[in-house]
């Protein structure tokens, strides 16, 4: 077996009297790209935030690079996240905004941030306030927050919200490209093309359970 980066373990999340993940059991490979598919409701976003240590599970555990999610470390390590809408000050610009991000861990400078902008197409528009940024442009943002620091992990939940058509194959080939130089990355996605196209493993929750889990290459 190739090495496990993230072990989700027998996890099961209540909220309430509702089930929203239940015997949720699977390794995530170095270097892989898995999508996770599912209906609204079906319990991405949860296990997204389950694996991230942004909600504690009612029973079983993550293992991320060995430390134990909760337990061993508070929340996941050399990972960029996107999960829901990307949240920033409005008031600020593009740039300042992931200045204040990257100071946060003091592993890259300006310069770096400035190459990611570049490569998420927000150079020219780098000093403009994020109230003034479209939709599009606030999720290209938000890509550019996730890769800026070149983790090892990448967990992307619905990364291509709000872009159009030319966006999507811009920030597919991003991830595309950090996947080839070894980024281990967990993707959601309602088009199935994005799947299809980045990931050589699905997997399929219905109700809270895996339905299906298929690797293609």
């Amino acid at each position: 077996m190739e090495n496990i980066v993230i072990d989700v373990c027998d996890l099961k999340k209540v909220y309430g009297e509702q089930t929203v993940l239940q015997d949720i059991d699977i390794g995530f490979e170095e270097g892989s790209c898995t999508g996770i598919v599912g209906n609204n409701g079906s319990g991405k976003t949860v296990l997204f935030k389950c694996i991230c240590g942004f909600v504690k599970p009612t029973e079983g555990y993550v293992k991320v690079n060995g430390k134990i999610i909760g337990k061993e470390v508070d929340f996941i390590e050399d990972a960029g996240i996107i999960i829901e809408t990307p949240g920033f000050i409005n008031s600020l610009s593009g740039l300042k905004n992931l200045e204040m991000l990257a100071a946060l861990n003091d592993k890259i400078g300006r310069e770096e941030i400035i190459a990611t902008l570049e490569t998420v197409g927000l150079r020219e528009a780098m000093n403009k306030k994020v109230k003034n940024y479209s939709l599009g442009m606030r999720q290209r943002l938000g890509i550019a927050q996730a890769i800026m620091e070149r983790p090892g992990i990448l967990i992307l939940d619905e990364p291509f919200n709000g872009l159009d058509k030319i966006g999507v194959v811009e920030m597919r080939g991003i991830i595309k490209d950090m996947n080839k130089n070894g980024t281990t990355i967990i993707i959601s996605s309602h088009n199935n093309e994005d799947i299809k196209e980045l990931c050589g493993r699905v997997i399929e929750l219905d109700g809270g359970m895996i339905k299906n889990d298929t690797q293609y290459k």
